[in-house]
């Protein structure tokens, strides 16, 4: 007679002790899970190895004069970055509190029951699908869509509050604010759908609960679900950085590509990513050299910003825990 607590005989059934079988697949699995980690970690070091090495010659001899140079010409043999290095960060920080703000808002309204699950679905998918558009199209919509719809702002902006920095200058083409937009909108299906993937992992149990203390359906979101999520909410930000730092050819055709340093939103700057598209085809050997050094900079930025933000994220688990 069967008992409840008998191994059924049946050889499919999970309850059965693994065989030796299960254990050889096991021990595949874990050897293909260490070579796969193996090789990308071995691709990461080796791309930096070769980045540093061709960009030795350009540090030996230029130094610390490429980091801190503000200006970029040729026939001088004067090489400075310090302008790329501020727009990067200036227009990709800029673009992170758009796209934070309006990916945040657009994963609470797809995720918080605000629209009927098809809706939302549809919605996700629409959101999702800005992330497959080539960056040179955004790039092109910039130019002849972006700028031309701001441009009338901006004129209001620098003509009643050019006292204020960020609207110093005028916008006459390419600058830094429709560089920032557009690539605030290319950054944000990565902060919408992490930040969505966040707040879906809420357990429900703890909405309920909040609703079961009497909160409102937004206190509930903004004081429970969100600061559940924080830390996968920031993480979709680190990630947007991530890839706002390193965008090429959508700044590089709205960006304006000049080597200033500058608050305004409305001047034209450059960004180290637009300066090695730009300038690689024609480089010679000199300037491949310090282009090589940049890019290892831009490397060195993009790797510092992801592990600064994945030691936050586990420093706010922690905290959590």
């Amino acid at each position: 007679m069967n008992t409840p607590f008998d191994i059924p005989e049946n050889p499919d059934s999970a309850c059965r002790p693994p065989s030796a079988k299960d254990f050889l697949v096991d021990r595949i699995f874990r050897a293909l899970a260490r070579i796969g980690v193996a090789l990308i970690l071995a691709l990461v070091f080796a791309l930096i190895f070769e980045v540093g090495r061709k960009a030795l010659p350009g540090m030996e001899k230029h130094g610390f004069d490429v980091l801190f140079g503000t200006v970029w010409d040729v026939n001088q043999g004067k090489y400075g970055i310090l302008p790329a290095i501020w727009g990067t960060l200036y227009s990709a920080f800029i673009a992170l509190l758009i796209a934070g703000f309006f990916g945040v808002s657009m994963a609470i309204f797809l995720t918080q029951d605000f629209l009927p699950a098809k809706l939302a679905a549809v919605f996700r998918t629409i959101v999702e699908l800005l992330a497959a558009i080539p960056s040179v199209v955004y790039g092109l919509w910039g130019i002849y869509v972006v700028i031309p719809a701001i441009r009338p702002l901006t004129a209001w902006l620098n003509s009643e509050l050019g006292w204020i920095p960020f609207f110093g200058t005028s916008l006459s083409g390419p600058g830094l604010l429709p560089a920032a937009l557009v690539l605030a909108i290319m950054i944000l299906p990565t902060v919408a759908a992490v930040s969505q993937d966040a707040l879906t992992s809420v357990p429900m149990k703890t909405k309920q609960a909040a609703y079961g203390l009497g909160t409102t359906h937004w206190e509930a979101i903004l004081k429970v679900m969100v600061p559940s999520a924080a830390t996968g909410i920031f993480g979709s930000l680190v990630l947007g950085l991530g890839r706002a730092l390193g965008e090429t050819m959508a700044l590089a055709m709205l960006v304006g590509n000049a080597n200033t340093i500058t608050v305004s939103l409305f001047a034209p700057a450059n960004t180290l990513a637009a300066l090695l598209a730009l300038n690689f085809p024609e480089a010679g050997p000199t300037e491949v050299e310090v282009l090589m050094y940049a890019a290892l900079v831009l490397m060195f930025i993009t790797l510092l910003v992801n592990v600064l933000g994945s030691l936050l994220m586990l420093y706010a688990q922690r905290g959590n825990k």
